[in-house]
């Protein structure tokens, strides 16, 4: 079988969609104390979106050599100490810091898949630890890097049984969800490889807008707050 073909242009579109998703679902959670209808349930496409497209990327013909996997690192890394800051600040989280935010996620998957490309026994040991270990840290846990494993196997060796491996990982998210709407970016990503869009890159706009949207949502509580709205 032949895996979905994005192009770079429907690579971009669906980011776009994932980032208007997510800041619904934020909004939702952190302005509405998660009682707007629908936000959180469409909210969950996201992380399948996101993840999806960088086992893409990662994928491609000639990353590795290139070195993409250590610049998407050295980025992820940098912007996810960032939000950390308002991630924290916008509370909600165990011992005050657990789990780490969605960026460390998709990091944890990019060094996972780096060391599975370096390929060796070594390699190979040393990406079972890491992911046993950081996906007990990282928002969505294993299930997400199970997804992204099994998205960069389909994208490099497309099979029905690496097919298989996406539908299940993808379905495994609802232990963190609480349902199955994150299945629900699967046919939307194969309906966008149909598709030539034209949309243009804005190379660190993704990176940039997580940590100042988590910014703004914290700023605008302050007040709210101080108005009396309680938050949860």
């Amino acid at each position: 079988m032949k895996a979905p073909h994005l192009a770079d242009g429907s690579v971009e579109a669906l980011k776009w969609v994932a980032l208007v998703l997510m800041t619904v679902d934020h909004v939702n959670k952190y302005l509405f104390n998660a009682t707007l209808p629908i936000a959180f349930e469409v909210g969950r496409l996201c992380l399948p979106i996101f993840v999806i497209l960088l086992a893409y990327n990662l994928a491609r013909p000639g990353a590795f050599e290139r070195g993409a996997h250590g610049r998407t690192m050295f980025r992820l890394a940098v912007i996810g100490i960032i939000a950390t800051v308002p991630f924290v600040a916008l509370g909600g989280l165990a011992g005050g810091w657990w789990p780490l935010n969605v960026l460390f996620t998709l990091l944890l998957i990019t060094g996972a898949l780096y060391l599975v490309e370096k390929g060796g026994a070594t390699s190979f040991w040393l990406a079972a630890v890491l992911i046993l270990i950081g996906g007990a840290l990282v928002e969505f846990w294993w299930m997400a890097v199970a997804l992204g494993l099994a998205s960069w196997w389909l994208f490099k060796r497309p099979s029905w049984a690496s097919a298989a491996a996406v539908v299940l990982a993808c379905a495994s998210l609802w232990i963190p969800n609480g349902n199955g709407w994150a299945l629900a970016a699967l046919p939307l990503i194969v309906a966008a490889s149909r598709l030539d869009l034209r949309v243009p890159r804005l190379k660190w706009a993704f990176y940039a807008f997580y940590p100042a949207h988590l910014a703004a949502l914290w700023l605008i509580r302050i007040p709210m707050s101080n108005a009396g709205y309680l938050f949860f």
